[in-house]
């Protein structure tokens, strides 16, 4: 299977022609396919099945320069991971998020000036392209204190991560791709990109460090954070300051890839659903009316986008995966499992099985209607359990602000003649960037 190529689908394939369980195996590599909910809820939901080495140990780095090393997303020592994540989680708290609503909103409107002049209804706009910018401008800002204006300004930022996951996926699937002389200039592109974000990574914490020791009032931001996770300065050593780029370089890029790609395909599959478009529209004027800025507590009556959000990461759940080691014996539908192997389980198979979905690979957001069965452990678009995403809460946020905002003023249409496709880059994404006709929105009398 070529690299670009969506492995995923193949998946699905085999589980619905092996069943829940199989196997797969890469040369020596050995691993089981898992969707049955019972072991999915007995594995993720347990710290004791560590994270795959054959992915994410192999993610530490990139063809040899330095990725996402021991950060909290590919730590597998669960005391390095814990003590980690109990230090990240005041700049995820409730309060904490409360607070990020002013820089949502802000960041949104630059997006909405961008869409005004380009809203003559003959321009078309890659919203993909759009999205990746204002969700890495909210990242820079509220992570790391620092305004990048990507909707006004060139970057190199936006490239360097798409080369990253790029060669992260060539990395991971192709054992042979490194030794082909045809790819090196690729392949040092990669390691260039690499070497940009810690670079990057090196020179805003030595900035954030310097203002907290001057005793400046620093924002409590994942930058601080990730300072304070590396340990005491006067016994910080080379591995806590390579730690402290680590989880720059995870956040940096965790923190707007997948939010930008769920609004993309958010944006595709309510341009070819107008009852649905005329749903959510209806709410967010109901619920937001023309007022620019939108509260926290708007986006917890914006209930049926919350659902419009959640239908679209089922059928496009730009993680579309995780996978852990299984260090004992055990049991999973009826078959004796040995211990040493390595399970793999997929949102994305599970979210498309009418086993599990009705008639799945319809867009329906009444799935997740307050009232509707809640999906039993095949619905994991954040994983689950105690490696779950720390972001989440963060992500969806950040997603109906700027959703919110697109339906209230803006008509958008989908280019006659692009494919609807998705494109494998480490995340999912959507092959055409999603590319509308925009317009402003034609009130009703």
């Amino acid at each position: 299977m070529k690299n670009d190529g969506i492995v995923h689908d193949k998946f699905l394939e085999w589980a619905e022609r092996y069943g829940p369980v199989y196997r797969i195996n890469i040369l020596h590599y050995v691993t089981l396919s898992v969707s049955c909910p019972e072991a999915t809820k007995e594995i993720l939901m347990s710290p004791k099945y560590p994270k795959d080495k054959f992915v994410y140990k192999k993610l530490f780095n990139l063809f040899g320069q330095r990725f996402f090393g021991n950060g909290l997303l590919t730590a597998r020592d669960h005391g390095l991971w814990y003590k980690q994540r109990r230090i990240m989680d005041p700049a995820f708290s409730s309060l904490y998020l409360r607070g990020l609503m002013g820089t949502f909103n802000e960041r949104a409107e630059i997006l909405m000036k961008k869409l005004t002049d380009a809203a003559d209804g003959n321009t078309e706009a890659n919203m993909l392209g759009l999205f990746n910018c204002v969700t890495l401008d909210v990242i820079a800002k509220v992570a790391f204190g620092v305004d990048l204006d990507l909707l006004k300004n060139s970057s190199p930022f936006p490239k360097a991560i798409e080369t990253c996951l790029k060669g992260m996926v060539h990395y991971l699937r192709d054992v042979l791709f490194v030794y082909k002389p045809k790819n090196r200039p690729f392949i040092n592109e990669v390691k260039e990109a690499c070497r940009l974000l810690r670079t990057t990574g090196a020179q805003w914490i030595h900035e954030r460090k310097t203002a907290m020791e001057n005793g400046d009032d620093v924002p409590k931001d994942i930058l601080t954070q990730i300072i304070k996770a590396a340990g005491k300065e006067d016994s910080m050593t080379k591995d806590d300051e390579e730690l402290m780029l680590d989880n720059f370089v995870t956040f940096f890029i965790a923190g707007q890839e997948t939010t930008a790609n769920q609004l993309a395909f958010c944006v595709m599959e309510l341009a070819r659903h107008p009852d649905i478009l005329e749903k959510v529209r209806q709410e967010v004027d109901d619920v937001i009316g023309m007022k620019q800025d939108i509260s926290y507590d708007n986006l917890g009556n914006l209930t049926y986008l919350s659902q419009v959000l959640k239908e679209t990461l089922r059928v496009y759940p730009t993680a579309p995966g995780t996978s852990r080691d299984v260090p004992e014996d055990m049991v999973i539908d009826g078959i004796h499992i040995p211990g040493g192997v390595t399970c793999m389980f997929s949102t994305y198979v599970c979210g498309r099985m009418d086993k599990f979905f009705t008639d799945p690979l319809t867009f329906d957001p009444d799935r997740f209607h307050p009232d509707a069965t809640k999906p039993y452990y095949c619905y994991y678009p954040f994983a689950l359990g105690p490696r779950s995403c720390l972001g989440q809460n963060f992500a969806q946020m950040e997603a109906k602000v700027v959703m919110a905002k697109l339906l209230q003023r803006f008509d958008f249409t989908l280019v006659p003649g692009q494919t609807f496709d998705m494109v494998d880059t480490g995340t999912l994404r959507p092959k055409s960037g999603v590319v509308c006709s925009i317009g402003h929105r034609k009130l009703k009398k």
